[in-house]
């Protein structure tokens, strides 16, 4: 009996084995035919097709952008010259790097030494090339590239006690960017160019791992942030563009291929509206940085002003500019915060190119989370800033060889800056770009010569606009008070207009200024109450535009938003 059981339960679970398998790979006979035809169906699509199918940061750039190609077979050719590459490459990216390292080592350390240094033999993938249009005496190549290689990279590390620490390992190198390769000049001897430049045009990604070889990294954090911003800072002052390494291939004079400034930019950053508030109680505290390249040594910073949306920094800096074809003044606010790292509220940029050089041009710039981020709509506020580039003359070579960079100032035509700067305008405020905000511009001067001037400036308060209602009654009683934010005039206001939002002065004021290209003049306005006062709104001006046209008429916004506008005239008196 028991056999007979045995014998049924074994046929009715063959049978059930068999039923299973029929229908498994009835299954995977239907997903081979949907994928044959999803295949099939896939390469009838064409690039524009895909484009709308597929997220960007899915696509390669030879897909979002069709001037990039694909390079398959570069890469196939790359993976076999990889292994002389690395053996060619490891010494001059150790020479090159080395002395970087040692010059932003922290004060703690005193060597920072590679006890070895190769790429590994992971190749990297190029994922698009394109060519760039530029002079007839270049061909610039562009490449998408991405890296995740297993270099063999070990760091010796010495305190300034004289105690070495443990080995330090660099492992698990992620980068992806866009690799540039410039062959110039080019000349009627074979191979056609003289020289070879490469360099990192941008850095999209880098990530590594440190490793404390027989011991744990951890136990040091300190010491290991402070490595890791050093090496991040090593490579991007050692190969992210304009940085450049210059390979000779023929027998020539190659300096003025070596990097070497070309101009400086001056930026005032005047102030903010409008900021984003950080912090869950009180307002930010906000402050600037700008840099060109990033790294420690070029990055500026204004003061930190306490608890304001609305602040006014009033300072200036200058920056040098080694190509201003491809560099861009980055913008960031950032709120302060004594117990934590400081938060970003928002960035924004401006490219070198797309200013007239002579012309100094004011712009009012909308904010955004991250620059790379053209989607984004949240409003973050506007920074306003007043940019100034001054070429060198790098035409006329003195006796000894060495490029003449002195300074030169060409006047140029108001209405070819308009035109480029409503170039700038219409790209920062596109909907590629961001959409909180328009870009507004005005060219204030040709020429930094009458920045430093004293005189008296003249300020008329004509009428106010839709100001904000403070009074129970949906009125307020408005008045306005100047001062000059930069010198000890005499603050001096108007009359106390009442139980109006659109009041009317046509009061004019005197102020004595020493130094015009540090100073601002303030307007304020005021509800005047019977037990004291309400703000209603403020605004701050350079006076970069009053002294090249001497008297101008202005509408004003005021801050905070919706608080109104002033209609005001401005007039300048030389001392």
């Amino acid at each position: 009996m028991g056999l007979v059981i045995g014998f049924v339960l074994g046929l009715l679970l063959g049978l059930a084995l068999t039923i299973a398998f029929v229908l498994c790979e009835n299954q995977r006979s239907q997903a081979r035919r949907k994928l044959a035809v999803s295949t099939a169906a896939f390469s009838q699509l064409s690039v524009e097709d895909v484009r709308k199918l597929f997220s960007k940061q899915s696509l390669p750039q030879w897909v979002l952008f069709t001037q990039y190609d694909k390079v398959s077979w570069l890469n196939y050719e790359l993976r076999k010259m990889w292994p002389f590459i690395d053996q060619a490459t490891s010494e001059l990216t150790r020479v090159i790097v080395e002395p970087i390292l040692e010059q932003y080592k922290p004060p703690v350390i005193s060597s920072l030494k590679f006890q070895k240094f190769t790429l590994g033999t992971v190749a990297p993938q190029f994922v698009g090339i394109q060519k760039v249009e530029t002079t007839d005496d270049e061909i610039v190549l562009e490449m998408e590239l991405q890296w995740d290689g297993n270099p063999s990279i070990i760091l010796g590390v010495k305190t300034m006690l004289g105690v070495s620490l443990p080995p330090v390992q660099v492992k698990d190198i992620g980068v992806t960017g866009v690799f540039r390769v410039v062959l110039k000049p080019l000349v009627d001897t074979f191979p056609c160019f003289g020289a070879i430049m490469y360099s990192l045009r941008e850095q999209k990604k880098l990530d590594f791992k440190l490793k404390f070889i027989g011991g744990d990294i951890k136990a040091f954090p300190v010491l290991a942030g402070a490595i890791d911003g050093m090496i991040r800072t090593a490579v991007t002052d050692s190969f992210l563009w304009p940085m450049r390494q210059v390979v000779p291939i023929l027998a020539g004079d190659y300096s003025d291929l070596q990097l070497r400034t070309c101009g400086r930019l001056v930026v005032k950053v005047v102030q903010a509206k409008d900021l984003l508030n950080m912090d869950l109680f009180g307002k930010s505290d906000p402050f600037a940085q700008l840099f060109i390249r990033p790294i420690p040594a070029r990055r500026k910073r204004t003061k930190t002003i306490d608890n304001d949306l609305n602040p006014v920094w009033n300072e200036v800096f200058e920056f040098e500019i080694e190509d201003p074809a491809t560099q861009k003044l980055f913008v960031h606010i950032f709120d302060e915060d004594s117990v934590q790292a400081s938060e970003l509220i928002g960035s924004t940029q401006v490219p070198v190119r797309e200013l007239q050089p002579g012309s100094l041009t004011e712009y009012w710039l909308p904010l955004v989370k991250d620059l790379g981020n053209k989607k984004e709509n949240k409003y973050r506020g506007q920074v306003q800033l007043e940019l100034l580039y001054m070429p060198l003359d790098v035409d006329s070579r003195p006796e000894g060889g060495t490029k003449s960079q002195t300074p030169r100032t060409p006047l140029v035509n108001g209405v070819q800056h308009h035109r480029r700067a409503s170039s700038l305008a219409s790209k920062l405020s596109s909907k590629s770009f961001i959409k909180p905000a328009a870009v507004h511009y005005r060219v204030l001067s040709s020429g930094d010569d009458q920045l430093a001037a004293s005189g008296t400036l003249g300020v008329t308060v004509i009428r106010g606009e839709n100001l904000v209602a403070k009074d129970f009654n949906g009125k307020s009683d408005p008045y306005v008070v100047i001062y000059m934010k930069g010198s000890k005039a005499k603050m001096q206001k108007t009359s106390v207009m009442r139980k109006t939002l659109n009041p009317e002065w046509n009061q004019r004021f005197q102020f004595p200024v020493e130094d015009a290209r540090n100073d601002m003049v303030v307007v304020e306005v005021w509800d005047r109450d019977v037990f004291g006062k309400d703000f209603m709104g403020s605004c701050a001006l350079t006076l970069s535009k009053v002294l090249t046209e001497r008297s101008y008429y202005e509408v004003v916004t005021l801050s905070p938003r919706a608080a109104g506008k002033l209609h005001l005239h401005l007039e300048w008196t030389n001392a």
